[in-house]
């Protein structure tokens, strides 16, 4: 595994081709606990770019299968058409969608999360970013962060994304590939680690 640096995978991120209007957009897929979200947000320094979180858009825990057309929908095809890029925020505890949100205008955008990846966003993404992590370590995250009320969900959650992953070959398909597991030989704000070599450049695809 070597290490590559952010600034480095903000110019190749600016060298790739445009396939939603204006816009590169960068999606970080990968299972949940992975580091998808640490990435993304020092990716988004690096090229100074708004960053939408799939979680937002994503119907609750038994909605994972509904968030890439919700994604593509409000965000990916209005950008492609010149359109206005906007979300509708969903609310976990009231379990409902609650207020819009406008996308920033912007050369890059970074979408993040479950199924950012998938074949039918494809079309409109510039790179495709996969994060890993072993399963302890992402389950420990998991945890951490949203407490103990997560361990009931996670099996149901990854179910879903196994199911999600293995349709879409996310994984298969995606330009670069990152560990996500902690280490202590890299600058984690400034470097990241990849789990193996980029696949080559993805062909041009016509937008619809």
């Amino acid at each position: 595994m070597g290490v590559e640096t952010y600034a480095d995978l903000a110019a190749r991120v600016q060298a790739t081709p445009v396939r939603a209007g204006t816009t590169r957009v960068v999606a970080v897929d990968g299972p949940a606990g992975s580091g998808k979200t640490n990435f993304a947000a020092r990716l988004g320094a690096f090229v100074r770019a708004p960053i939408v979180h799939v979680d937002d858009l994503c119907p609750g825990w038994s909605g994972l299968d509904q968030a890439a057309s919700g994604l593509i929908q409000w965000v990916l095809a209005p950008l492609a058409t010149g359109g206005r890029a906007r979300y509708r925020r969903y609310d976990w505890d009231r379990e409902s969608y609650a207020e819009w949100h406008e996308v920033p205008d912007g050369r890059v955008l970074i979408v993040e999360g479950v199924a950012s990846g998938s074949r039918a966003a494809a079309r409109y993404l510039s790179l495709l970013v996969w994060v890993e992590a072993p399963p302890h370590v992402r389950r420990a995250r998991g945890v951490e962060r949203d407490g103990e009320a997560y361990r009931s969900r996670w099996e149901l959650w990854s179910a879903q994304e196994e199911a999600i992953f293995a349709t879409e070959g996310t994984r298969e398909r995606a330009d670069l590939f990152v560990d996500g597991a902690p280490t202590l030989l890299h600058d984690p704000e400034r470097e990241f680690v990849t789990a193996r070599s980029a696949r080559p450049e993805r062909p041009m695809e016509p937008n619809p």
